[in-house]
């Protein structure tokens, strides 16, 4: 179905500005959820059930937004995609390596993925600031809480 059965509040060049930033913010957390799970599953060394149960709340907090920017997106008429090949193909969320890390490796991986999330975020931010002021409080409320998460992952390297 190519006609969006759901009628947009908004024009449609602010439904294809607002549209694409949530459709962006879709993929990177789906990404987020999955990288983060993925570490969850192969982090090790001292530390392991610390950095395993803060990983875990990471992909909470992931899977937590996908659905409330996935909604949000249906809200506006847009269909959101979050399936494998999309993710695959557009999420800007840096690579995250295969097999077994240090709980060392593993939070310099992770403080850089949130670093790169939020970048994006707060890009996204600034652009629906004239297109959508009820997007823009989502995007700001996901950046809030991979901030402080970022903030708590970075501590642990202090």
């Amino acid at each position: 179905m190519s006609n969006s059965p759901i009628k947009s509040p908004l024009s449609e060049a602010d439904k294809e500005i607002t549209g694409n930033a949530l459709q962006a913010t879709l993929v990177d957390l789906v990404d987020l959820s999955l990288i983060a799970k993925q570490a969850h599953w192969n982090v090790v060394g001292p530390n392991f059930r610390s950095a395993h149960l803060q990983l875990d709340e990471l992909v909470n907090t992931a899977r937590q937004y996908v659905d409330e920017v996935a909604e949000r997106a249906n809200a506006i008429g847009v269909s959101p995609n979050g399936k494998a090949k999309t993710v695959v193909e557009s999420s800007g969320v840096p690579e995250y390596p295969d097999n077994w890390q240090s709980v060392e490796s593993t939070v310099a991986a992770i403080v850089d993925i949130l670093a790169a999330l939020i970048e994006r975020l707060r890009k996204r931010i600034d652009e629906t600031d004239k297109s959508d002021l009820v997007t823009q409080d989502l995007l700001i409320e996901i950046t809030r809480a991979l901030e402080e998460a970022h903030w708590m992952w970075q501590a642990q390297q202090a």
